[in-house]
């Protein structure tokens, strides 16, 4: 087991100690009742990771442009080295992270169980979820891996990243829990097992090796595409699940972009009371359009009221572009209340910076 694992393991043991030392019905002592306990639990991880491993799959990418300039805590900037991605139809899709591929890269080869070196397309991409599709033909046919429904996936129980993002024969393995559901506008599961460079685009597990989902960086308070890198060994992990995901999948199989949702306003709290007072409209934005100005106060996205900034920022973040939502505001000439629908867009490309490349479509 790799350095990454170690904290896991640490907190794995202590764990599962501490549950052991309760037991008393068996005649051994807490001592030797613990590391029997200790020894099941580490081989039924084993056992979980050795019964995935046919549908992990090491991504070289090679070209691009990289998103983030420096390092992440040392280690590499996206865009370089090796990545993680699992096998998720018999025919060869595979999902990742976003991580190597903010920018196209020229050249994608993918490394399957066997050893085998194939060429993959790069198809859709969900810039919401930070994963995308990729696609090899292999001349033959896999056993896509089971998935667990997060309606089954319980806060506390185990949780188990794996990846092989550094070119190790053996997958990097970590070891937590699951802390928390619906994070990140309710795409997400988060975990303290360890999210790396290791695993971005590799699975997090149950103990009977089920995909809970794709391990991919992410960041609650940002949607930005490059967000979530900087919580790299925080302790703090989210994962993607995929079960369930039939119509996002086939989606991002025909090379559909999805990004998140821009509403183009720059506002902040209320000082007269509840809601968000717009200081600035974004002009050409989907609120300029809609005929939201300067000095109104938004107070209502669909059937929620919105109480203050962060609130507005958590509504918005559950959208991708092209999505349309009711908005209630106050209207700051008038005072009077209006009730509009618009259509969410995309955010603006920065001046100055080189625009994303076209993902082609299955044909």
């Amino acid at each position: 087991m790799n350095l990454m694992s170690s904290f896991g393991w640490i907190c794995f043991g202590l764990i599962t100690g501490l549950l052991c030392a309760q037991s008393s019905d068996s005649g051994e002592g807490p001592a030797e009742d613990s590391l029997r306990t200790m020894m099941l639990t580490s081989k039924a991880v084993r056992a979980a990771v050795e019964s995935f491993q046919p549908s992990l799959v090491t991504i070289e990418s090679f070209g691009g442009m990289s998103a983030v300039q420096g390092r992440i805590g040392g280690i590499r900037k996206q865009g370089e080295g090796n990545t993680t991605g699992v096998i998720v139809s018999p025919d060869g899709h595979i999902v990742t992270s976003t991580f190597n591929f903010i920018q196209r890269p020229p050249v994608i080869t993918v490394i399957t169980h066997d050893g085998v070196r194939h060429v993959a397309e790069l198809l859709g991409r969900d810039d919401t979820r930070k994963i995308c599709m990729l696609k090899i033909n292999a001349g033959r046919m896999f056993r896509p891996p089971p998935m667990i429904a997060t309606e089954q996936v319980t806060v506390g129980q185990w949780a188990i990243s794996i990846g092989v993002g550094y070119g190790d024969v053996n997958p990097a393995a970590s070891v937590g829990i699951i802390s928390a559901k619906d994070r990140v506008g309710g795409r997400a599961i988060q975990t303290d097992a360890n999210i790396s460079p290791a695993n971005y685009g590799g699975p997090l597990l149950d103990i009977k090796g089920r995909m809970l989902g794709i391990c991919v960086p992410m960041n609650p308070q940002s949607q930005a595409i490059g967000a979530g890198v900087e919580w790299y060994d925080s302790g703090i992990g989210f994962a993607i699940p995929l079960a369930g995901s039939e119509e996002l999948l086939k989606r991002l199989q025909q090379g559909e972009q999805i990004a998140p949702a821009f509403l183009g306003v720059r506002a902040m709290q209320n000082p007269n009371g509840k809601g968000v007072w717009i200081e600035q409209v974004v002009p050409g934005s989907p609120a300029d359009e809609s005929g939201i100005s300067k000095k109104d106060v938004i107070i209502q996205i669909n059937q929620e009221k919105i109480q203050d900034m962060m609130q507005l920022k958590k509504v918005l973040n559950r959208f991708e572009a092209g999505t349309r939502i009711d908005m209630t505001f106050t209207s700051g000439e008038t005072g009077q209340s209006k009730k509009i629908q618009l259509k969410l867009g995309r955010v603006p490309t920065p001046e100055g910076e080189t625009k994303p490349l076209e993902v082609p479509k299955i044909r």
